[in-house]
């Protein structure tokens, strides 16, 4: 089968080169997938450079989401058949012509969406529902607040919160992505360049549960917008990993603070996972609720150039890889 490799191990866009390795074969619990469509994540560049390993036993091949169809069972998989469309949740191998899976992963292709768009869906809708629904709790009539929110995960982040009945706060770089995070639902959208943030947000009433993907730079503000009793829920740290926190008025408007990555976690707690993605998003998906716009797509072959669109973060949404 074509895999995309990192030529050396590591290095920038250009290391990500076409190769063919041997098909893979499912064991047991696993399916076999042939791989339509594979989403594009910062993990996917933070691997290439060489800062994000893959956990053990995971392929050495990114990719942690695909879209496709089932190709082959491993011995006792019976939730599946051969031809079932998929979408799944991958520790690494996604691409690639086939990849394997746990079969506990992997969802049903909601109807109405193509390979492209399920594809879009596994890495971000899991990880919202753990952070924001999970770990942070919001429920409906409560204030999501969503920074780096035109992201593959903010944008899913902004219609989950909606579905579910809660308000959103978003805020990103520039009037445009400003615009498009108050065209998929935000009920008020800020611009991180002009807008005096901190005042916008008080005046809008704060935020209950608060999905940071800035990290340190955004600290104090953070912990200005929060709600007495709010959850602030770390995945990313694009605006530094190191922060000052006045842990006293952290006590003092009981925040939770927290953080957590999802790659990492045991297969049975991901089986578990799937199963409330099943129960509680995809009604939201199927009823075209919760929609991933996707921003580009590049052939399995330009994984590099597909790697610059995302580094170069002008994006609005995903972007994936067709095989």
């Amino acid at each position: 089968m074509k895999v995309i490799e990192i030529a050396g191990g590591r290095g920038p866009a250009e290391a990500l080169v076409l190769a063919e390795r041997p098909d893979p074969l499912p064991g047991p619990g696993e399916i076999l997938i042939r791989v339509a469509a594979a989403g594009v994540n910062r993990p996917d560049l933070l691997q290439r450079q060489g800062r994000y390993p893959p956990p053990p036993g995971a392929p050495d091949i990114l990719g942690l989401e695909v879209a496709g169809e089932v190709a082959a069972l491993g011995q006792g998989v019976d939730q599946w058949a051969v031809g079932d469309r998929v979408c799944a949740l991958l520790g690494g191998g996604g691409y690639a012509e086939y990849a394997v899976v746990d079969a506990r992963h992997a969802l049903p292709v909601p109807e109405g969406l193509d390979e492209v768009q399920a594809a879009a869906l596994p890495e971000t809708v899991f990880t919202v529902w753990a952070n924001v629904f999970e770990a942070g709790g919001l429920a409906a009539g409560q204030t999501l607040l969503i920074h780096g929110a035109t992201s593959g995960i903010g944008v899913t982040a902004i219609q989950m919160a909606r579905a579910a009945g809660a308000r959103v706060i978003a805020t990103s770089r520039g009037s445009e992505k400003a615009a498009a995070a108050r065209a998929l639902g935000a009920d008020l959208s800020l611009d991180a360049e002009t807008d005096d943030m901190a005042a916008a947000i008080a005046d809008f009433g704060g935020a209950d549960v608060l999905l940071d993907m800035v990290g340190a730079s955004y600290a104090e503000l953070n912990l200005n917008a929060l709600n007495p009793g709010g959850r602030w829920v770390v995945i990313a740290t694009l605006g530094g990993a190191v922060a000052q926190v006045d842990l006293m008025r952290l006590m003092l408007k009981r925040i939770v603070l927290t953080g957590t990555t999802l790659r990492s976690r045991p297969a049975d707690e991901k089986a578990r996972l799937t199963r409330a993605v099943h129960d509680h998003v995809w009604p939201w998906v199927s009823a075209g609720r919760v929609r991933p716009p996707v921003e580009a797509t590049f052939p399995l072959a330009q994984a590099a150039q597909a790697h610059r669109r995302l580094e170069a973060g002008g994006h609005v949404g995903k972007i994936v890889l067709t095989v």
